[in-house]
This record gives C-alpha cells, sequence and structure tokens, in this order.
C-alpha cells in the first residue's frame, strides 16, 4: 500500500511506519515515526504519499512532531488527531 522503497524520506518512502487509519474511501494515513511527519495515500496510489502533517524535522512547535506513533481521522471536522509520543501530547 505503501512505502516499500527502502528507509527514507521521500513521498514515496517511509521511515518506521506505526500507526496507521483508513477510512471509508480506502484513504491511507500512516504515523511515518521515524520522519516525524504524517503521510496520506488517496485513491490507491501507492506510488506517491502526501505529507499531511509535520515533516519539517523533530520538534515541539505546533507545525513539528517529535515520534508520532498514531493517527486517526475525526470526520466530524475533518482533521487528524495525532499520539506525538515524542512531545508527550496529543495533536488535532
Amino acid at each position: 500500500i505503501a512505502g516499500g522503497n527502502e528507509y527514507g524520506s521521500a513521498t514515496n518512502q517511509v521511515g518506521s511506519p506505526y500507526g496507521l487509519f483508513v477510512d471509508d474511501s480506502q484513504t491511507v494515513v500512516i504515523a511515518d515515526t521515524g520522519n516525524h511527519r504524517i503521510m496520506q495515500w488517496k485513491n490507491s496510489d501507492t506510488t506517491t504519499g502526501q505529507v499531511v502533517a509535520g515533516g519539517e524535522g523533530a520538534g515541539n512547535g505546533l507545525h513539528q512532531l517529535q515520534y508520532p506513533t498514531d493517527v486517526l481521522i475525526d470526520k466530524e471536522t475533518d482533521s487528524f488527531i495525532i499520539c506525538d509520543q515524542g512531545n508527550q501530547r496529543v495533536v488535532r
């Protein structure tokens, strides 16, 4: 479904994927822990994902994540809820 192109940070790679979420339209969202980001693959496009949160390097800023471990989509608010393990927080 995603990755499989060795460990890396390109949009066709993941580094230490942990939690994932699949919605009703088969959109796959993965906590890419090693790259401090959340990746999304839509419409069965398994070649390239999209960074939807983080990806700015590890950190504790509002735009950064540090070792995210899980993610889900809140359909009511159309937002991601992310377990940001390295920062000891859950963010939306």
